[in-house]
């Protein structure tokens, strides 16, 4: 790990503003530090968010809002989460092990970079971290990287299960920085790799995800998310599906779906959404509907698998999801 320097701000408009060219903002650092160590990531300064007002959890008329500072763990267990957005809860849960989640931010979460091996080893070149140097990936292993999204430049999927669940119910997030607020849909947030990799996301220097904003959706309260990984404890998705359901009179009237771990952002999938609109809630119509899921995408020497997979988890969690 190189020298930093080290400063604690007591406002936002403070933190936007001391941030500099090679600066990064510190919440919990389950990411960062371990990138800072592997000297994939190496800034000279660091802004030390934890004393900012971002936090709360509240649930109103609108929706929900959640502070970015919120640990994983507390809204993971807020019972207002569980009872009316369980798809967050079972998301964030699936997450990490349970002292990373007692230390990492809602925020930090969104913004966690690639799990590739190559990102994390500096001795392979990387489109991401040196743009122009390469993706070794795509000719050499690649069983979990992604099958959608991607580019001749990048194959990485991304990493975040809290932001599947949270693209799924059409959440947005609330940018600050010095002289600006902005809110944006998360969908809108996260960048394809195209020919710019190392692009990732719409934030801009110096901003702060302060707050999650997810719209009122009645019909959230029967969501779930399904996580289909090698161990079933601390391991990231091979693929995952953040479904919600609404059924009346045994049929479908509308549905969210999304997916994590087959694609370069998290996946939201409006074909399968149409499909499954208007069709009776059966196993029959989710097989169905689930046919269009993998459409354009681009399977590598090894991670094929993922397009049945795809399918097959969809499918899984929009049959728990009409049980509930």
């Amino acid at each position: 790990m190189r020298t930093f320097t080290y400063k604690v701000p007591s406002s936002i408009r403070q933190a936007t503003s001391d941030f500099g060219q090679s600066s990064d903002f510190l919440a919990g650092g389950t990411t960062l530090i371990d990138l800072m160590k592997l000297e994939v990531m190496t800034p000279s300064q660091l802004v030390d968010i934890n004393r900012l007002p971002m936090r709360g959890i509240e649930l109103a008329s609108d929706g929900l809002r959640i502070g970015a500072l919120e640990k994983m763990s507390d809204v993971a267990e807020n019972q207002e989460v569980v009872a009316n957005y369980p798809v967050i809860s079972q998301a964030l849960l699936k997450s990490a092990s349970a002292q990373l989640r007692n230390m990492a931010s809602m925020g930090g979460n969104l913004l966690q970079r690639t799990r590739c091996g190559y990102f994390r080893d500096v001795s392979t070149p990387c489109n991401k971290r040196q743009p122009g140097s390469g993706c070794p990936a795509i000719d050499g292993w690649n069983r979990t990287h992604a099958i959608l999204g991607t580019s001749s430049s990048c194959v990485a999927t991304h990493p975040s299960d809290l932001a599947v669940a949270l693209v799924a119910l059409d959440a947005s997030i609330l940018l600050q920085s010095e002289n600006n607020n902005r809110l944006m849909k998360l969908d809108d947030f996260y960048q394809v790799p195209g020919e710019t990799p190392d692009k990732e996301n719409q934030l801009r220097p110096g901003e702060l995800i302060t707050e999650i904003v997810v719209p009122r959706l009645d019909f959230a309260q029967r969501s779930t998310y399904v996580k289909v990984r090698d161990r079933e404890s601390y391991e990231f998705a091979l693929c995952s599906a953040a479904v919600a359901l609404d059924i009346r009179d045994s049929r479908i009237a509308d549905a969210r779906v999304a997916a994590g771990g087959v694609a370069t952002v998290p996946w939201r999938l409006p074909a399968v959404e149409a499909a499954l609109r208007g069709a009776p809630a059966t196993v029959e119509s989710f097989e169905a509907a689930t046919e269009v899921a993998a459409d354009g995408a681009k399977p590598l020497r090894d991670n094929g698998f993922k397009v049945s997979l795809l399918k097959r988890t969809i499918v899984r969690a929009l049959l728990e999801g009409s049980r509930l």
